[in-house]
């Protein structure tokens, strides 16, 4: 049996050098794992009008959304994520928790502090790299 296949749209919402990481509520799949802020595509919709409503819905803020960051594709056991983070800045509101148990502003520094959903880690590698390349350090 094939398992099912989602697409998911996530925000990289930066606030000056910090971006916004949600952690997932303790009654959901994946409990208290951090995540970028986003969700499911629905059918007819493209990637930024999901991940508006997505955050509408679930922080009450509006974005305005940018550029394609990352994508992945990680098979979980139940289902097969396709995942991409898009880079976006928050146009109205204050976010709330109305789904997540907690959000954080961090900084790219602050990452290994935090334990994230396992396609997010992915996007994150993908991040990393850029960022280091983009400073020309080296990890």
């Amino acid at each position: 049996m094939s398992r099912l296949e989602i697409d998911v749209v996530a925000a990289m919402i930066w606030d000056g050098g910090r971006f916004m990481i949600c952690q997932r509520p303790a009654s959901k799949i994946r409990p208290l794992e951090w995540e970028f802020p986003g969700g499911k595509i629905e059918q007819g919709e493209s990637k930024q009008e999901a991940l508006i409503r997505e955050c509408q819905e679930e922080l009450g803020i509006v974005l305005v959304v940018q550029n394609e960051i990352a994508e992945t594709v990680y098979e979980y056991d139940e289902f097969i994520v396709r995942l991409t983070l898009l880079g976006a800045t928050i146009l109205e509101g204050a976010p709330q928790l109305l789904e997540h148990n907690a959000l954080r502003w961090i900084t790219i520094e602050e990452l290994p502090g935090y334990v994230f959903c396992a396609a997010d880690e992915s996007l994150l590698k993908q991040i990393v790299e850029k960022f280091v390349l983009s400073r020309g350090g080296r990890r």
